[in-house]
């Protein structure tokens, strides 16, 4: 296994897929610093980053912004189509892309991608078809945790 690159859903991998509104409608969402130390650690390492979102938000691109994620997709609805345009945009063949979901939007880019995994507290019919299930939540650390074995097995 060559993995070379890792796409990841936001919802539910980098937060724990709870949002909170304020009485203005501002949009609050929690991230894990053991995530953003292992994004950081892999990108120092080589691994290409792309996030692709179900939903656009501007929380996501400062998220993307402070890690220096420039392959971003949001309010996407066809993620197998954005892993592909990922897959063309840094020059790799989808077998050596990791995706990262939790939930069945997420199951099209995953029937694509060379490797895939899923936080614990994904969907039943995500946890039944990765590779490998985090034993962190999303939002918890579940990147990390996933980086960390990738790294293992180069």
């Amino acid at each position: 296994m060559d993995i070379k690159a890792v796409a990841l859903d936001v919802d539910g991998v980098l937060t724990d897929g709870n949002f909170w509104w304020d009485a203005q409608g501002s949009e609050f969402k929690q991230f894990s610093f053991r995530d953003v130390m292992g994004i950081s650690r892999a990108t120092r390492a080589g691994m290409m980053f792309a996030l692709i979102s179900g939903e656009q938000n501007a929380i996501v691109d400062r998220y993307a912004k402070k890690l220096g994620i420039t392959q971003v997709w949001q309010g996407c609805k066809d993620k197998a189509a954005a892993l592909r345009e990922f897959a063309s945009a840094v020059s790799l063949d989808l077998r050596e892309i990791c995706f990262m979901g939790d939930d069945i939007n997420d199951l099209s880019a995953m029937e694509l991608a060379g490797f895939t995994a899923a936080p614990a507290d994904a969907h039943e019919s995500v946890l039944a078809r990765v590779q490998f299930v985090a034993k962190r939540p999303g939002g918890h650390g579940a990147v990390r945790e996933m980086l960390d074995f990738l790294s293992l097995k180069k």
